[in-house]
């Protein structure tokens, strides 16, 4: 990503570089449910910048196993992630308090790689607009309820079985999806007026890695029945490959 700013700035081209990093979801009321049992420490502003991420990185994997095999646990991480949604003040102290432990190691490899320029702006700053996203896409009958949550269907994406692949974008509990966050930030970067915020922006590069593909033709795909793209705007997928581990499978932070 920083390559291909540099490279356009360099054709003379205005430059946004969008640090949409993974701030939010079920992954963070995972974390801090299993931190306020064994590590409330880093639940504090006024600590977490001593707490180190290595035993964060620990702990996140702590987390991921209890996820998986305590149904309680789950119930809990899942019910944090709409309290967080929700704005409970409780969840957003500790959110910021993990976000602000996080935010010291990786700038250490920015710094490292001389990457400049970033604007951090990461799911959570879309999550005022989800809501609208949804009333959106039922008002056009475009989302549907389907065993409990909300879902988009898209002509030609269907399961292995055959059977219609949804996207969906509210969970049956009121939690939202990768594409609810998604779709509200295209309206962001391509639909909204510069006078609101929005970039206004005729061409957005996403990269990341492969596996990602058919997720953002989904999400694409929507944006644009939904008539949230202009015909003036362009939005492309620059995939990179998977890091894979000695299984030949994804590599996984969660499970280490």
């Amino acid at each position: 990503g920083d390559t291909l700013s540099n490279l356009l700035e360099f054709a003379g081209h205005r430059v946004v570089r969008l640090n949409h990093v993974g701030d939010w979801g079920t992954q963070f009321g995972m974390l801090v449910e299993h931190l306020r049992d064994e590590y409330p420490a880093a639940l504090s502003i006024e600590t977490s910048q001593d707490v180190d991420l290595g035993d964060l990185v620990e702990l996140y994997k702590a987390a991921k196993k209890r996820f998986d095999v305590d149904e309680d646990f789950k119930t809990r991480a899942r019910e944090g992630v709409v309290k967080l949604q929700a704005g409970n003040e409780e969840e957003v102290a500790a959110w910021h308090a993990l976000c602000a432990a996080s935010r010291v190691e990786y700038q250490k490899i920015y710094d490292m790689l001389s990457i400049k320029g970033l604007e951090e702006r990461g799911e959570s700053f879309y999550n005022p607009f989800l809501n609208g996203v949804v009333e959106d896409l039922e008002k056009q009958g475009m989302a549907v309820e389907s065993e409990g949550a909300t879902a988009v269907f898209l002509d030609g994406y269907t399961n292995r079985d055959g059977t219609p692949l949804p996207m969906l974008i509210r969970k049956s509990d009121g939690g939202f999806n990768y594409a609810t966050t998604d779709l509200a930030a295209i309206r962001h970067r391509v639909e909204m007026a510069s006078e609101d915020g929005g970039e206004r922006a005729n061409r957005v590069l996403y990269v990341t890695d492969a596996g990602q593909s058919q997720h953002f033709d989904m999400v694409f795909a929507a944006a644009k029945l939904a008539g949230y793209v202009p015909e003036t705007a362009s939005l492309e997928h620059v995939p990179f490959g998977l890091v894979q581990g000695e299984d030949g499978k994804k590599f996984a932070t969660r499970s280490g």
